[in-house]
């Protein structure tokens, strides 16, 4: 017998059923899923899976595997929510629905254990991670990876394949914590390094330094950051992610000297400057401070000078600053002002590669024919360098571009504007 409504509230968050009663369910989000471009199938479509969480909250239908197992098919690129014309809030939808699927214990198997574990107990934790990095530093020295690779499974040979060299310990030291700006101070910037980012970016991180202090701003970096809690929240660990937001809250709003919160990485900016969804009392303090890197520098005006690098740049665009921190033209604008470059477009650049997080380790039958017609489009154009803001975006494109053996290069757009003001000197 079906429960009724009012016992599957009781299990399913009142919030969730209030949410879902936005959609109208016209259809517009349907050709811009990526699951559903795919499969076909209605209910691996953002439409089909709010109707099955409305459906599981109005008691009309069991909430069993197959419907976490939908919830956890979707890869959260949120490009739903850029053609909804009710404005339905699909990511907080799906956090929350995947939330109500773990505390239902509709997630089980080894593989998603260890991702809790990784995401719980070592991305947050600064020493643990860097001792992890470590690690895969002389695995990739010494050669190691026949033989690992050999007796791992298939979900962690394919988590090795992802990384890029790992870079030598120099590379990886932390970022000082004050940066003075060079020539007159326009202001001063926060920036939040992220997890990941310091680990296997720490190129990307020391350019974004140098970028904003090149341009007139000192830049600050907390001590008492932490990771941006997102891909705990699209584990559905809520949580853990409210956990970091609270100290980040703490970290970035304690200190009113800085003018702006800025991110170099898509994932973790769209985090940010949604922490009051999380953390409505106090989030909105973090919230209307955080901005993307390439945005603010569009917003506020490079003044050093650019100089000439003759390069043909494909510009592809992060899930998470096209459609959950609407930025798609503050990037092409700052590379257009590059002497010598050419900036090149391709098809349907808005669309995900099939990163998303841990969503490429998890579901690769998905995340493989995602990430082909992602690099079939950019290789059309022939680039010299694809641009992209997110590391997770970064790892999956120069993945993909290698197993095709494609010559083009994989760098955030920061790194091409740090190379045109060192050009320029």
């Amino acid at each position: 017998m079906a429960s009724s409504k009012s016992d599957a509230l009781a299990n399913f968050p009142e919030s969730l059923y209030e949410g879902t009663l936005d959609c109208v369910h016209c259809g517009l989000c349907l050709t811009h899923c990526p699951t559903y471009r795919v499969t076909g199938r209605e209910s691996s479509s953002p439409r089909g899976r709010i109707y099955m969480m409305r459906g599981v909250a109005e008691g009309d239908l069991p909430f069993d595997q197959t419907i976490a197992d939908e919830l956890h098919l979707c890869l959260g690129c949120r490009a739903c929510e850029s053609a909804c014309p009710s404005g339905v809030e699909y990511g907080s939808l799906l956090e929350a629905g995947r939330a109500a699927a773990a505390e239902a214990g509709l997630r089980p198997g080894v593989r998603h254990r260890l991702e809790g574990l990784a995401l719980r107990h070592v991305l947050p934790a600064p020493r643990r991670l860097r001792a992890f990095t470590t690690f895969l530093d002389w695995a990739q020295r010494l050669k190691l990876d026949s033989w690992l690779t050999a007796v791992w499974p298939r979900g962690l040979r394919r988590a090795w394949s992802l990384l890029p060299p790992v870079p030598p310990r120099a590379a990886r030291r932390p970022l000082p914590q004050f940066t003075p700006a060079e020539g007159p101070r326009r202001g001063c910037v926060a920036l939040h390094e992220g997890c990941l980012m310091p680990e296997l970016f720490g190129a990307v991180n020391r350019a974004t330094v140098r970028v904003l202090s090149r341009n007139g701003y000192d830049v600050v970096v907390p001590q008492g950051q932490r990771c941006c809690g997102a891909l705990l929240a699209h584990a559905g660990d809520l949580d853990s992610a409210r956990s970091l937001a609270r100290q980040n809250v703490k970290a970035f709003t304690s200190d009113a000297s800085f003018d702006m919160v800025l991110s170099n990485s898509a994932g973790c900016g769209a985090a940010l400057r949604e922490t009051h969804h999380w953390l409505p009392e106090d989030g909105a303090a973090l919230s209307s401070r955080v901005r993307d890197v390439c945005e603010w520098l569009d917003e506020v005006g490079l003044r050093a000078p650019l100089g000439h690098l003759p390069l043909r740049v494909a510009y592809d665009d992060p899930c998470h600053l096209v459609h959950a921190q609407q930025v798609a033209a503050a990037p092409r604008r700052l590379l257009e002002k590059i002497p010598g470059l050419e900036l090149l477009q391709h098809r349907d650049a808005e669309a995900c590669c099939g990163a998303a997080g841990t969503y490429g380790l998890l579901q690769p039958e998905m995340s493989a024919p995602i990430l082909e017609a992602k690099i079939q489009s950019l290789a059309e154009v022939e680039p010299e360098v694809v641009a992209t803001g997110n590391p997770g975006c970064l790892l999956q494109i120069r993945s993909g571009a290698e197993e095709r053996d494609l010559p083009f290069r994989v760098l955030h757009p920061i790194e091409l504007i740090d190379a045109a003001h060192h050009a320029a000197s």
